[in-house]
């Protein structure tokens, strides 16, 4: 049984007639091919990466498994679509926290179009992909309550400033979170989730070290996704997070030279995070200490 999947976050989604991803109850996530290149080009991509002998395990980890291609029924009800069939990334968790980071101070790629690269442009000008080398494209994040989830709607999340970016990757990862609250968030879950040898940091500096070094691709418009379970952090203290890459309808082939544009962009992500980690750890060590509150350190800056 095929549905549409209640935690995307940002791209086309499957609602009232769109042709959007399908999701099935085996942990497979239907991705609709694009009609133009961007879909024989994504094809292309998995089905290198995936027969590709220079890439090693500990990097395959961070993208879906491809399972092939597969004509079902789309969405909008035109009839059948072909599909990418891959991994639901997001399967495992019960209710996940998510985030998707498109990465790359540029996002379009050097055969494009003109009018495609003044529409990125445009875009990347906009946000804060060029100011900070990555841009938020969607999220949606678990509150205290079962029910409660705070999901901005994507034209709010299109006007983010690097301002609010280090607020959101705060409120990420805070007890506090709520739609409604205006209280600062308390970063109380970011030891877990971005810290500890399995945690996000850690997964995005093994990442870092493989794009020091690859030159087999280059990633134009590719995304982060990073996905925890609020609940499991709370009653396990295991956060279960995880890192992947998403959308590689614009990977051209590196030809020999290092894709300075996706790791300048996550090397940005990375010290956003560590900023924050360090934050943390030195208000909890101050906290912990009963040391006077005017030496905490001071999360807004």
């Amino acid at each position: 049984m095929l549905k549409v999947p209640d935690h995307q976050v940002a791209g086309h989604e499957g609602h009232d007639g769109m042709l959007g991803p399908l999701i099935d109850d085996s942990g497979h996530f239907y991705k609709p091919l694009q009609d133009d290149d961007r879909g024989s080009n994504e094809v292309a991509f998995y089905k290198s990466f995936s027969s590709n002998t220079q890439i090693p395990d500990h990097v395959r980890r961070f993208f879906p498994i491809f399972y092939g291609t597969r004509l079902i029924e789309a969405s909008d009800g035109s009839g059948l679509h072909p599909h990418l069939v891959l991994q639901d990334t997001v399967s495992s968790h019960l209710n996940p926290s998510i985030m998707d980071i498109k990465i790359g101070s540029r996002t379009w790629y050097p055969q494009a179009s003109e009018d495609y690269i003044q529409k990125c442009l445009k875009k990347d000008r906009d946000s804060t992909s060029i100011a900070l080398g990555f841009r938020i494209s969607g999220l949606q994040v678990h509150g205290s309550q079962e029910s409660e989830t705070w999901k901005p709607d994507k034209k709010l999340v299109k006007k983010f400033t690097a301002k609010d970016v280090r607020l959101v990757l705060r409120k990420f990862v805070s007890s506090n979170t709520s739609v409604d609250t205006g209280m600062d968030p308390d970063c109380s879950f970011a030891s877990t989730v971005y810290g500890g040898s399995a945690g996000i940091l850690a997964q995005l500096l093994e990442l870092k070290k493989w794009f020091e070094d690859q030159t087999i691709y280059h990633f134009y418009s590719c995304s982060v996704l990073m996905v925890y379970d609020k609940e499991s952090v709370v009653k396990e203290r295991n956060s279960g997070a995880e890192v992947k890459l998403v959308d590689f309808a614009h990977v051209l082939e590196g030809k020999g030279v290092i894709d300075h544009n996706f790791l300048g962009g996550l090397c940005s992500l990375i010290k956003f995070i560590t900023d924050i980690l360090s934050c943390s750890d030195e208000y909890e060590e101050a906290k912990a200490s009963l040391q006077d509150p005017d030496k905490n350190c001071n999360c807004t800056d």
